[in-house]
């Protein structure tokens, strides 16, 4: 196929992509996690498919609740078994798509499992940071999520 010929097919395969993700996931739905210590660091992930560092958090499973989602999540990226999450948030994230949405968790009890898995595929590092020393590569929505909640600010609607 020529290259112009591409160009000029590309809107049309843009919508039918979207058509279809409509059809075959109206919605998505993810949670993240913000844990604290007792010291008041937060802890983060660097994931191997993208940039810098995150809350962790992942997909809702089908049949799955948020909080239930948030639990697994944290102890499959972070080695970390948390108790008690609460809801502190939910946010429309328009940078994944028009439809995905994500419930921000807290949890300020766990403890660690032995996370022997670590770095694997997915997950290459994970730590407790101090607020006033987060990774230079923290993503902007993570910082702003963690600002939020620590400084009592109103959460911004959009992720």
């Amino acid at each position: 196929m020529n290259d112009r010929l591409l160009r000029r097919l590309k809107p049309f395969i843009r919508r039918g992509v979207g058509f279809l993700a409509r059809l075959t996931r109206p919605m998505t739905l993810g949670v993240r996690v913000l844990v604290r210590d007792e010291a008041g660091r937060v802890f983060l992930v660097r994931h191997s498919y993208l940039p810098g560092w995150y809350l962790p958090g992942g997909g809702v499973d089908a049949g799955e609740t948020m909080a239930a989602a948030a639990l697994r999540e944290l102890r499959e990226e972070g080695g970390l078994i948390g108790e008690a999450p609460r809801l502190l948030g939910l946010y429309h994230n328009r940078r994944t798509s028009k439809r995905d949405h994500v419930a921000l968790y807290g949890i300020d009890r766990f403890r660690p499992t032995t996370p022997a898995w670590m770095p694997n595929a997915e997950i290459r590092a994970v730590g407790f940071f101090a607020l006033d020393a987060l990774p230079d590569d923290t993503s902007a929505a993570t910082r702003r999520r963690i600002r939020e909640v620590v400084e009592g600010l109103e959460p911004d609607e959009i992720w």
